[in-house]
């Protein structure tokens, strides 16, 4: 499959499936892995949270982090999986873009100074789709 039709594929699959399975890496190199809600633009994915949580502590010491999508009930049946880095933001536009009322039960409002958002850079995303279609895309997103 090309890569533009890899793209529109997985980009669907990101609107299908709003949760997924993030993983970080703990003290200690050890795996850890948490159902978060996904929010995304194309291939730029975006994880809100708080920034007094582990993860945040975590991906100071290491960014590498991992995604895995699909395959659930009221999902489809395609998986994604993404490796990528993250980085904490800030950034007062992105807050606002990925504001939700889901949000309203762990923050006041966009500017709450607790609510950060998690920026995943894609390095390398696996997609296998519901029919056995295949593909793997890589590069900087």
């Amino acid at each position: 499959m090309d890569k533009a039709t890899l793209e529109q594929r997985i980009v669907a699959a990101l609107e299908e499936n709003p949760y997924g399975s993030f993983g970080t890496v703990e003290a200690g190199n050890k795996p850890k892995v948490r159902y978060m809600a996904v929010y995304h633009e194309g291939l730029n994915v975006y994880l809100a949270t708080d920034r007094k949580t582990h993860k945040v502590e975590e991906l100071q010491n290491n960014p590498n982090v991992y995604l895995l999508l699909g395959y659930e009930a009221g999902g489809t049946k395609d998986v994604v999986e993404i490796e990528a880095t993250a980085s904490v933001s800030k950034d007062e536009g992105l807050r606002s873009k990925v504001w939700n009322q889901d949000l309203e039960k762990w923050f006041s409002g966009p500017e709450d100074p607790d609510y950060v958002i998690l920026e995943l850079k894609p390095g390398r995303i696996e997609y296998r789709g519901r029919g056995g279609e295949q593909g793997v895309w890589e590069g900087g997103a």
